[in-house]
């Protein structure tokens, strides 16, 4: 035992918490272990007196005793403190498993199987109103032969020799005695002597599976559908199947969370006279007035016209943008109707308060 003073080897003053004792202890662990030294002698003695430092300082009796007592208290014959002997597995564990993936096992049950995830497109139609959709996909499931087992049909397996069925073996490092994973039954604890001629000894087998899914309504872009335990089969049951869910740009309208929007296009006479035209939603074709005078960039707000919220009640609006379009492929007789217009006053600024505003900004502007 060294007889040094445990709290400079730890490098931590006598009135440290376990906090502080314990994140001291972490550093030089780390810096000093023989993993991390391999062959130097200097860092392999400095890991030991860290060890037996933290391993009194970190026990309340034992740190109490030693700071009444110093080393005395755990010289032979000194009871009270329980002595310095036996497994430092149990005091170390918990550290070096989280630094080294070593240290004190854990009990952990079967693994379940992995996620897997699908990917589907659908058109906007669809995911606002819900849809059901067939999906066919692999996925790792128990093998049917063997019922998982991996033994060959007749055969079982049998306990691991080396493990006697605990899938862990005990090795001991120094003061440590660590336990890993039995290398030969792979932590299992049993030894397959005759493996199932289907899935050779792996319990599973690769299937093509074929399943309904419902896309509920109102469901969004990039958004997923879970469906529990249609993953991929493992010891300690299935995994879940996530649908990743796409939606197919619409020729006609933009999502924009609850609420759609789409350009709506209108020749100058009804922009200029107002009138009634027919405008599209998801739902079918509705009558939209347009008031004289409308300019581009009007919008016009349809209530509850958009996507119905996924989780039911709230339904987005149709925001339709307006667009004045300007006539093209005139003939003479059209275009001599519009020259009769702008001398009769058609292009004064009266009757383009957009555009003379805009005029006045940059003569403004120049000034």
């Amino acid at each position: 035992m060294s007889k040094k003073d445990y709290y400079q080897i730890l490098g931590v003053s006598n009135g440290a918490n376990d906090d502080e004792i314990k994140k001291a202890y972490r550093k030089l662990a780390m810096k000093h272990h023989p993993d991390r030294n391999p062959g130097n002698s200097d860092s392999e003695k400095k890991f030991k007196e860290i060890q037996e430092a933290y391993a009194v300082l970190s026990d309340p009796e034992k740190r109490e005793s030693y700071d009444r007592f110093g080393h005395a208290a755990f010289e032979q014959g000194m009871g009270g403190a329980g002595g310095f002997h036996g497994d430092f597995s149990n005091v170390f564990g918990d550290i070096f498993e989280g630094i080294f993936g070593g240290g004190r096992s854990r009990s952990r049950g079967p693994m379940p199987g992995e996620d897997l995830q699908y990917q589907i497109e659908i058109p906007l139609e669809e995911a606002a109103f819900g849809t059901k959709k067939n999906i066919r996909f692999n996925r790792k499931q128990t093998c049917e032969t063997c019922n998982g087992s991996g033994a060959k049909k007749g055969s079982s397996p049998v306990t691991c020799d080396l493990c006697h069925g605990s899938g862990q073996i005990r090795m001991q490092q120094g003061f440590f005695s660590l336990q890993q994973t039995c290398h030969k039954c792979r932590g299992s604890g049993k030894i397959i002597k005759e493996k199932c001629v289907d899935c050779y000894g792996n319990g599973f087998q690769k299937k093509t599976k074929n399943l309904e899914i419902k896309i509920p309504a109102g469901i969004d872009h990039g958004q997923r559908v879970r469906l529990s335990g249609e993953g991929e089969s493992g010891p300690g049951g299935n995994g879940d199947l996530y649908v990743l869910v796409l939606i197919k740009k619409h020729d006609v309208f933009v999502r924009n969370g609850l609420h759609l929007e789409c350009e709506l296009p209108i020749n100058i006479v009804t922009a200029a006279l107002g009138g009634e035209i027919d405008i599209p939603t998801l739902e079918g074709q509705v009558k939209l007035t347009i008031p004289s005078e409308t300019q581009t960039g009007k919008i016009f707000r349809l209530r509850s016209k958009g996507i119905r919220s996924i989780r039911g009640g709230e339904q987005g609006d149709l925001l339709c943008h307006i667009v004045v379009e300007t006539p093209v492929k005139l003939n003479a007789s059209q275009k001599e109707l519009l020259n009769e217009f702008a001398k009769t006053g058609g292009t004064d600024k009266s009757h383009s308060p957009r555009s003379s505003s805009f005029i006045d900004k940059i003569r403004d502007f120049f000034k």
